[in-house]
């Protein structure tokens, strides 16, 4: 069931920057409190934050705190922070994610600079950012939904009383490029784990779904020299702020219009209305696209290439041909 997002309250994972940045704005705008949880925030963030601070006259309320989510216990805290400033939480966004990172990477294995994993800890960073935390906090999510505070004036979830939880998957959760297999892992498993959860919606009111953006121009590209000269004139950007609108369409909305596939019956536009419930992914790229379990053509282009993957797989061969790699 779609929700209305005046005067309810949000936590989004990852809100210091880029998508879940503009995901907590436009929640904002909207008159949906935030919890922005993250490490720290850019200065852009901490401009939003000091906006809608508890002083302001804004008629919702952000308030920052300070989140590292391979940590369960900061999972915890932040619902605690939403309880305590706001009386509970009405959408949870557990999007804080890393692409890659030199720092914990399939191609620099732990040990290995500039890698910083360590084998004695039996873990991946980039793991527990992208897999662990949103399945973590989907639970926690799930069970503060349907369990309110005492002191709360919510009452639990159900099909009339609804929540959401909206993961950011990406397009590299149907793809499989050379160079990020941990993050593809990660983002495949993502869209198994929101698929799994489809049937809370209809029974209990909590609606789990997911966006899958293309390339977006945020600092996981724009500030990653690795990343950011795979780009070539021939790709498209998608803006933050256009994945974040879609974001708060699959909260709002009971329908939204999408790519219609070449094997149906298109409309005038070549779109289609496709039916946002439990379960539902949808790629942003350049256009909309209802991402199926079963027999999906894949990623549209406009928005979602990467034309200079070609020069890391490269460099990752020319790597593991020198000998001594993960020894």
């Amino acid at each position: 069931m779609a929700l209305s997002l005046a005067g309810r309250t949000a936590i989004v994972t990852g809100a210091g920057s880029g998508i879940n940045l503009a995901f907590a704005s436009s929640l904002l705008s909207r008159q949906c409190n935030v919890v922005f949880a993250d490490l720290a925030l850019r200065p852009e963030a901490k401009e939003i934050v000091a906006k809608y601070s508890s002083s302001s006259r804004a008629s919702a309320k952000a308030v920052f705190q300070k989140t590292d989510v391979r940590q369960w216990q900061n999972l915890e805290e932040m619902f605690r922070v939403a309880q305590q400033t706001f009386g509970g939480a009405d959408v949870v966004c557990p999007g804080a994610g890393v692409y890659e990172p030199l720092w914990s990477n399939f191609w620099y294995p732990p040990g290995e600079p500039p890698s910083t994993d360590s084998s004695q800890d039996s873990r991946y960073a980039e793991l527990d950012i992208n897999l662990v935390h949103p399945i973590r906090t989907t639970q926690m999510a799930i069970s503060h939904f349907l369990n309110p505070s005492g002191s709360s004036k919510r009452a639990p979830a159900s099909p009339t009383n609804p929540r959401s939880i909206i993961h950011v998957s990406s397009i590299a959760g149907q793809t499989t490029p050379l160079v990020a297999p941990i993050y593809n892992a990660t983002k495949h498993a993502i869209n198994g784990f929101v698929r799994s959860l489809a049937a809370l919606d209809k029974e209990l009111g909590i609606r789990v779904t997911a966006v899958a953006p293309g390339v977006i121009k945020t600092p996981l590209w724009t500030e990653a020299p690795e990343k950011i000269k795979l780009i070539t004139e021939k790709d498209e950007w998608v803006t933050p702020e256009f994945v974040a609108e879609q974001m708060v369409g699959l909260l709002e909305r009971e329908e939204i219009e999408v790519q219609a596939p070449s094997v149906t019956v298109l409309g005038a536009s070549g779109t289609r209305k496709a039916k946002v419930e439990g379960g539902f992914i949808l790629e942003v790229g350049r256009k909309l696209r209802q991402v199926d379990a079963f027999n999906d053509p894949g990623p549209s282009r406009e928005g979602n290439t990467v034309t200079g993957l070609g020069v890391a797989d490269r460099e990752i061969f020319e790597r593991l041909r020198r000998g001594g790699w993960g020894q």
